[in-house]
């Protein structure tokens, strides 16, 4: 296995200062060791929603939230633009079949498509990655 699909609870426990942990500052090696790391088109969305109602609720500053959206615009991610029917269906099928949500559903279809391994902190998308026999990352 050559990289990782990172999804966006992990991406946010690498910024937010108040979901920071041992775990989440591990994920850090992705970039440091150079694996590719990629996300669904999704993820940017996810990002952007999470940092404004970080702002709204006061978990972070103007500054951070400008400073954040920087450091999550620089990341070496590649986006996997793929929303064909197969992407659609598998990740509808997924979803229903692990009561999983749709958007966790689509990291784990792209992972599994792909052929990359789970980079997310996620207990219950990590069983799901498992089941299937993606591999889940471990700091």
């Amino acid at each position: 296995m050559t990289g990782w699909v990172l999804d966006a609870s992990a991406a946010l426990a690498l910024g937010l200062p108040d979901e920071r942990s041992p775990a989440a500052d591990g994920l850090a090696n992705l970039f440091e060791r150079g694996d590719e790391v990629r996300v669904p088109v999704l993820w940017w969305y996810e990002i952007a929603n999470a940092l404004a109602t970080a702002r709204r609720r006061d978990r972070i500053t103007a500054a951070d939230h400008s400073r954040l959206l920087e450091l999550y615009r620089t990341l070496p991610v590649k986006t996997d633009a793929l929303f064909a029917d197969r992407a659609f269906s598998e990740s509808s099928r997924t979803a229903a079949e692990s009561g999983l949500s749709a958007y966790d559903a689509a990291y784990l279809e792209l992972a599994a498509r792909r052929g990359l391994g789970l980079a997310t902190l996620d207990a219950r998308l990590s069983k799901a990655a498992e089941e299937i026999g993606v591999p889940v990352w471990k700091r």
